[in-house]
C-alpha cells in the first residue's frame, strides 16, 4: 500500500445550503455597510508647514457641516488639509483639534465645500460585544474605497499610546 502525498488534502465536502445561506447573510451584511458609509469616507492628504507633503490617511464625515474625524497622527504638523471623497471632489479643511494620546483628531471642511457631504451617524461603543463582526472603511489612496471584516476579539483592555499614556477600557 503507498502512502499519501504530503500535500495530499483529502475529500473537500461541498457547502451545505445553510452555510450558503450564512456566507450570502454576512456578504450582504458586509456590503450594505460599505454601500451606506462607503460615500462618507474620505481620503486626508496634508501639506507640512514647509509646504511638502506629509500624512496620508482616512477619515468619516460624521456631520452634515463637514466634520471630519480622522487620526492625529496623520494631520500632527499639517499647514494645509485636503480631502478626497469617493467621487474625486478635492475639498479643503482645516484642523480644529486633535490628541496624540488617543491618536484621533478632527477637521472640518471648508464651509462652502461641505453642501450636501454625505455623513456617517457613530455609533455607542457601550454596546459593543465580543464576537460581533466589525467593518473598517477606509479611503487612504484616493480609490473609491477598501473595505475589510473581522471580529471584535477582546474589549477593556490597556494599551500605551505614542506618547506612552496608558489608555484603559481599548
Amino acid at each position: 500500500s503507498s502512502s499519501p502525498d504530503i500535500g495530499d488534502v483529502g475529500e473537500v465536502a461541498a457547502p451545505s445550503a445553510s452555510d450558503t445561506e450564512i456566507l450570502d447573510a454576512y456578504s450582504n451584511a458586509v456590503t450594505s455597510v460599505a454601500d451606506s458609509i462607503g460615500p462618507a469616507v474620505v481620503r486626508v492628504e496634508v501639506h507640512n508647514k514647509q509646504g511638502r507633503p506629509g500624512g496620508v490617511g482616512s477619515g468619516v464625515i460624521i456631520a452634515p457641516d463637514g466634520l471630519v474625524l480622522t487620526n492625529s497622527h496623520v494631520v500632527e504638523g499639517a499647514r494645509e488639509v485636503l480631502l478626497q471623497d469617493a467621487e474625486g471632489r478635492v475639498m479643503e479643511a482645516r484642523r480644529l483639534g486633535e490628541d496624540a494620546d488617543t491618536d484621533l483628531a478632527v477637521v472640518r471642511v471648508v464651509t462652502s465645500q461641505a453642501e450636501s457631504l454625505p455623513w456617517a451617524t457613530l455609533g455607542d461603543s457601550r454596546l459593543v460585544r465580543v464576537g460581533q463582526v466589525a467593518i473598517a472603511i477606509g479611503n487612504p489612496y484616493g480609490f473609491q474605497h477598501s473595505v475589510t471584516a473581522g471580529v471584535v476579539s477582546a474589549l477593556g483592555r490597556s494599551l500605551r499610546s505614542r506618547s506612552g499614556r496608558l489608555m484603559d477600557d481599548v
